[in-house]
Order: structure tokens, then C-alpha cells, then sequence
């Protein structure tokens, strides 16, 4: 699989490595990349060996020798920038938030069903194999499931993308969107109500938000992310006979089931960077000539933008053009 990467971040250079190192195993290579600057594109070429450095993100996407359009840009442009590569007939992984709303989310998905084409989200935390671990509920490790408390948050408030509208800026759709996702591998998504707070920067954006999910089975779950401080990014989720703990909810370092019998933990897997998962599933998904990922379907990547909609709305913030 021919991957090219749109954008040059460093989200970008973290793919860039990943890809390098899957390549020496693995039917997976770093194929181009894509600028709006002819210099910046080839700098990030030479830096990490991409054979080919475009200037333009629409001449990466005319590509034909490229299997999968990885997009690592802002949240404002992911849409945008979805439709180019589709357009071209090119299948599309997208960073998370993988739009700036549902409406986007919708027009992104129906497009690559229109044209026959592939198209993710990449959270990766859908993908990691500790992720597996959330079949513990299921199978009663700690009892009835009966709340679940996530927090995210990293002191990233000076960082311009952070905090600018123009850009999609907030909290939510940069950290939040992990304790979503947390919340509905737990325990799904018939949620009957949501109640959110937040805090915002001078620009209009939210700095910090407290989110409650109360399901219609009465389970619920309170959900944090912060751009304004460092977070113990812990994920608990109590039953009626122990606990289950992830440690960092955005790349889980382990897992503990806490019961009567004591402590068991459970460590990850050795990763290149963790990354490789959703590019591993993505080619799986080529491979058999699927159009979407089993860790992360269509329906899925909507349900959590319908979702930070809603808790947007409550805030009453929108962004430019919205």
C-alpha cells in the first residue's frame, strides 16, 4: 500500500515515521507528500525519504500510484481537503476531528460512497489492541457497569491552532473527541441526554469543558479535556464488583481490572509509535476491497460528530462558515 501524506506537522512527521518503520516489514511505504509550499514539501521529503514532494495537495491527490491519501492538516480544512482526494479518486484517512461537524461528516462519507472509495477516521485509540479490553464489560469482569470518568488534557493553550476559530479551535474537537470515543467503546452510544459546561478562550473557543453522558440503561459517564493544564488522562470505568483503568486514554499504556481477587494489570503490546494500527487496518481493509474500517466504521465517525454538535450547540459556539 502506496500511502501519501497531505500536510507537514508534526502529527505528519509522526505518520512519516511510522510509515518508514512499517516499511521495513510490511507491504506499507511512504510514498509522497503534499505542501502548500514547494519548499516545505520537499524539506519534509529529504527529512524523512518520501520519493516524491508535491506543492500542492492537488497534485498529491492526482497521484495515481498513491493507494491512501493520510490527512494530517487542521480540523477547519479536513473536509476540504477529503473532497479533493476523493475527487480524485484517491481513498482517504482522515485525523481526527475528521470534520468540523456532522453535516461535513455526512457530505465526506456519501461521497466516498458515491465514487466506490475507502474512507477513516484516524483515532487511533478505535485501533490500538488494548482497545480489545473493553470486552471485559461485556464478559462481567467487575460486576454491572455502572459509571464511567475520562479525562484528557495537555497545556497546549499557546499553540495558535489550539485556540483560533478560523482553524477549529477548542478543546472538544482536539482532546474531547478522544473521551468521546472512550465513552461509546464503553458503552455505546444510546445516550439519552447530555449535559456539558466549558470554559472558553478570548477567541471564542472552548479552553476546558466538563461533559456528562446519562444513558438510557442509567449508566453514565463524566468526560474532561483541558487545553489549559496537564491531566492525569486516566479512564475509570466502575462496576458493582471493581473497576476497570486505563492509563492515557489517548494511547493506552495499560490496563487494570480491579476486583476482589486484587490488582491485575495489563501492558501494551510493544509499538512503533501506535500509529501503525489504523495504517495496518486500513490496508487489511483494501486488501479485501472494503470501503471502511471495522474499528472505526462510517456510521461511527458520524455518531461522534452528531454528538460534539450537540455539546457545541449547548455552548452556543460555532465556527466561521458554519
Amino acid at each position: 500500500m502506496n500511502a501519501g501524506i497531505i500536510g507537514t506537522g508534526w502529527i505528519a512527521e509522526k505518520m512519516a515515521y511510522t510509515l518508514n518503520e512499517m516499511s521495513k516489514d510490511e507491504d506499507v511505504r511512504l510514498a509522497a507528500v503534499a505542501s502548500r509550499a514547494k519548499e516545505t514539501a520537499d524539506e519534509f521529503a529529504r527529512r524523512f525519504g518520501v520519493p516524491k514532494a508535491y506543492a500542492s495537495y492537488e497534485e498529491l491527490c492526482a497521484d495515481e500510484s498513491v493507494d491512501l491519501v493520510y490527512i494530517a492538516t487542521p480540523h477547519a480544512f479536513h473536509y476540504g481537503n477529503m473532497l479533493t482526494a476523493l475527487g480524485a479518486g484517491r481513498n482517504v484517512l482522515c485525523e481526527k476531528s475528521f470534520t468540523v461537524n456532522a453535516a461535513q461528516a455526512r457530505a465526506a462519507v456519501d461521497s466516498a460512497a458515491g465514487k466506490g472509495l475507502f474512507i477513516a477516521e484516524a483515532i487511533w485509540t478505535r485501533y490500538l489492541p488494548l482497545r480489545e479490553k473493553f470486552s471485559l464489560l461485556a464478559e462481567g469482569a467487575i460486576g454491572t457497569p455502572l459509571s464511567l470518568d475520562a479525562e484528557i488534557a495537555y497545556p497546549n493553550a499557546g499553540i495558535k491552532r489550539m485556540y483560533e476559530p478560523g482553524l477549529a479551535g477548542g478543546a472538544l474537537l482536539d482532546l474531547g473527541v478522544y473521551a468521546v470515543n472512550f465513552a461509546l467503546m464503553a458503552f455505546g452510544s444510546d445516550i439519552s441526554e447530555i449535559k456539558s459546561s466549558c470554559d472558553f478562550f478570548s477567541t471564542g473557543v472552548d479552553r476546558e469543558n466538563e461533559i456528562t453522558f446519562v444513558y438510557a440503561d442509567g449508566k453514565t459517564a463524566r468526560l474532561v479535556s483541558s487545553l489549559a493544564r496537564q491531566g492525569d488522562n486516566m479512564g475509570i470505568i466502575t462496576g458493582t464488583e471493581g473497576r476497570l483503568v486505563f492509563k492515557n486514554i489517548n494511547n493506552y499504556e495499560w490496563v487494570e481490572i480491579h476486583d476482589k481477587r486484587g490488582v491485575t494489570r495489563l501492558p501494551r503490546p510493544k509499538q512503533i509509535t501506535g500509529y501503525e494500527y489504523q495504517v495496518r487496518s486500513c490496508a487489511r481493509a483494501l486488501g479485501r476491497g472494503a470501503k471502511e474500517c471495522e474499528e472505526m466504521p462510517r456510521r461511527e465517525i458520524i455518531r461522534v460528530m452528531e454528538i460534539m454538535d450537540e455539546i457545541r450547540g449547548q455552548w452556543g459556539l460555532k465556527y466561521p462558515g458554519e
